[in-house]
């Protein structure tokens, strides 16, 4: 557990073969995606396969979701979850065995929305990758509002007036219970299809991995930009991955857009021919072309 203001921030960190407290690593900052948890795609399959690579890799859980902590739960507040970096990597600078010098980010799905922001004004980390990385605050402005972010946060407001009022909390599941139901409910979309069959099937399915959302605290994502000021400030070597089967969460199109905006100097755009998003969650073929890139880019960078 690590020290956070007000409660405390769940992680696991994966040592490589031969690890010794004795030497000093690079160490990457591994963030997971809406809605998931640290033994998901950020932890069991690129951490684990990062340190088997010769980093240290902590993977963390967000404020309000998995075993860190904060209430009420399932929040997803854009300005905390980038303050959660921030604890991290303090963390990262009482253990004796990390470079303070050599420290990294991946971002998967929201969470790389979040490790770009967060890199932008924590410069501490020196270099910034994403897995299919989000823009969380476009998707709640379009797809997650119905594209009527006024509408929507009109709703979101009164539903929290009525909470504090003694209401009970509106929390939303953001996936239909099984890959079954939810082809049952003529389901196909590319994205949407995906995450299920991932978070609802053996497939990824973990204990914290719940995908539920406090509708009356989601405001805050609809006003919030990921890539603010990335022309200006995102300057660290930068490798955003990408499939090129696009679907409706726009990972796509936001790997594009931020590889564009970038200050960076050393940016590179990654496209998986014939993958889609939540295939390089945890399949070997495209997670193992994507770790063919990233690793190579941490050692040049780091």
């Amino acid at each position: 557990m690590i020290k956070n203001k007000y409660w405390d921030i769940a992680a696991d960190i994966y040592y490589p073969q031969g690890f010794s407290e004795d030497k000093k690593y690079a160490a990457i900052i591994s963030a997971h995606p809406i809605g998931s948890c640290k033994e998901q795609t950020s932890g069991e399959v690129y951490g684990a396969a990062l340190a088997e690579a010769g980093f240290v890799v902590i993977a963390f859980d967000a404020s309000y979701q998995g075993a860190s902590g904060g209430e009420p739960r399932y929040i997803e507040d854009p300005t905390q979850r980038v303050e959660d970096f921030r604890v991290v990597t303090d963390y990262l600078m009482t253990l004796p065995y990390v470079d303070e010098n050599r420290i990294g980010v991946l971002g998967i799905c929201g969470g790389g929305g979040y490790a770009i922001n967060a890199s932008m004004t924590e410069r501490r980390i020196k270099a910034v990758a994403t897995i299919t990385g989000a823009n969380y605050g476009r998707l709640m402005r379009e797809a997650f509002s119905g594209f009527d972010p006024i509408s929507a946060m009109e709703a979101m407001a009164a539903q929290r007036t009525a909470e504090v009022r003694g209401e009970q909390r509106r929390v939303d599941d953001l996936l239909p219970p099984s890959p079954e139901e939810a082809r049952s409910l003529g389901l196909v979309e590319t994205d949407l299809m995906g995450a299920t069959e991932y978070y609802r099937s053996d497939r990824g399915r973990k204990p914290n991995g719940v995908n539920r959302s406090l509708y009356s605290h989601q405001a805050a994502a609809v006003g919030w930009d990921a890539f603010h000021l990335a022309e200006v400030l995102l300057t660290q070597p930068l490798m955003v991955v990408v499939g090129d089967k696009v679907g409706a969460f726009g990972a796509y199109r936001d790997g594009c857009e931020i590889i564009g905006r970038a200050a960076s100097k050393n940016k590179e755009l990654v496209e998986l021919q014939g993958w889609s998003h939540y295939d390089l969650y945890d399949k070997p073929e495209p997670v193992g072309m994507a770790l063919e890139k990233l690793i190579p880019f941490y050692k040049e960078n780091l």
